[in-house]
């Protein structure tokens, strides 16, 4: 056989010729194709990132330097744990739950260890999902999860739930409530979906799900025996009071599947741990599926973690930093939003939380990015890739910008003296 010859599998393939239109635009980003374009890769401004900025607990660095420092610890480190993880760190993250969000009735058997949410979810996925079942996503939401769904179980279908009115840019979740809670048990009766998925705050509006829709699905995965999952990569990072469901256990809502992370709000992005919580049975079976495709988590990054909850918790430090990094991100969404209306004005939604807002351009978001990046010098995200309601619309993220309020002024800035250049049938 010739090298030519060579082929991926169909599923691969089919993929690789579907790109996500996200991951388009980030390549037009990289550093070589900014050269390209003749721009100077120092001066442009990128609203593009899906990251956190701000510094991870300096108690929580002390561990890693504390193990990496004791001859004895260190060589631990090195050693595998239990594939649903070490079962110290599981009983830390259960306080860390009852601590922030007072979810009782949670402890080590519910839950599962991973590296990060994006492993966990895929093989979620394989879990609780057959060929042929349905999944029922909002529209918009976060874009990784259409493909995650067609690597995991082939076959699976998706159906989605309008919560972004275009001809408004609302919230219907919050401006007419009972229209999706209608349109939700209309999707179910026609599509039976096996899982119900939502971020919470959501990536890519920054919306928190009110509780009242929660309750509904909720109440729809009691009844037909189905699941909701809840991804709560964002859960630190809230505005706001948080809803009820945010207590919400496994224990008591046997149904429940949580999905999260370390990557935000302890700022480990790279250092990739996280976890799911759920009911004994869907523990066991994602142990099955965690044997094939990860054997364990990183034994050091749950010792650290096991370590730096039982102080910070003990001290009441932990709430401080959650506390703080959030007034830091609320000031980012301030300064974005009043950026917005001063420079572009465009529609656009008030974040909740997390690290984004969602805005109208007024034309296909994929044209606006790719016309607006050498123009301007200034990447933002476009809409499309996260649900058609979001067609004309763009991403903007302040997460990466939490500590230089001035340059998201000066990008949305840049963007507004260009968008008012143009005449009125180029938008």
């Amino acid at each position: 056989m010739r090298t030519t010859d060579f082929a991926l599998s169909r599923l691969v393939q089919e993929q690789i010729d579907q790109p996500s239109p996200i991951r388009q635009i980030m390549k037009m980003a990289e550093r070589q194709h900014i050269v390209a374009m003749g721009l100077n890769p120092d001066e442009v401004i990128s609203f593009g990132g899906g990251w956190v900025n701000h510094a991870a607990p300096e108690a929580f660095r002390q561990q890693y330097l504390a193990i990496a420092a004791d001859e004895e610890l260190f060589h631990a480190s090195g050693a595998y744990t239990a594939t649903l993880g070490d079962l110290e760190c599981r009983h830390q993250i259960a306080a860390f739950e009852r601590h922030l969000f007072g979810v009782t009735r949670l402890d080590a058997q519910h839950i599962a260890i991973g590296a990060g949410s994006t492993q966990l979810t895929h093989d979620l996925f394989r879990t609780v999902l057959d060929p042929g079942d349905t999944v029922l996503l909002l529209d918009p939401t976060y874009a990784n999860y259409a493909g995650q769904i067609t690597f995991a179980v082939q076959g699976a279908r998706i159906v989605r739930l309008p919560v972004l009115d275009p001809a408004t840019w609302s919230y219907l979740p919050a401006t007419d409530p009972q229209r999706v809670i209608d349109g939700f048990h209309a999707l179910c009766a026609e599509h039976e979906p096996r899982l119900v998925l939502f971020c919470a705050p959501d990536n890519p509006t920054s919306q928190i799900v009110p509780q009242a829709l929660a309750q509904a699905m909720m109440a729809w995965a009691q009844r037909t025996g189905s699941w909701l999952a809840i991804d709560y990569a964002y859960k630190c990072q809230y505005f706001s009071t948080p809803p009820a469901y945010y207590a919400w256990s496994p224990e008591d809502y046997p149904n429940l599947i949580g999905i999260h992370s370390n990557s935000k709000w302890a700022r480990g992005l790279g250092r990739r741990l996280g976890w799911i919580e759920a009911n004994q049975t869907i523990i066991e079976g994602l142990e099955r599926v965690q044997q094939c495709s990860l054997l364990c988590a990183d034994t050091l990054e749950q010792m650290a973690m096991a370590r730096y909850l039982q102080g910070a918790i003990a001290d009441g430090s932990l709430r401080r930093y959650i506390d703080e990094t959030n007034v830091l991100y609320t000031r980012a969404a301030d300064a974005t939003m009043a950026a917005i209306d001063a420079e572009v004005g465009w529609p656009r939604l008030v974040p909740g939380g997390a690290l984004y807002t969602v805005a109208n351009v007024g034309m296909d978001g994929d044209e606006f990015v790719r016309r607006a990046l050498p123009a301007t010098g200034v990447l933002v995200v476009p809409g499309r890739g996260f649900g058609e309601t979001l067609r004309n619309g763009v991403r903007i993220s302040y997460g990466p910008l939490v500590h230089d309020l001035e340059k998201i002024k000066e990008g949305l800035g840049r963007i507004g003296k260009w968008v008012k250049s143009l005449p009125p049938s180029a938008l």
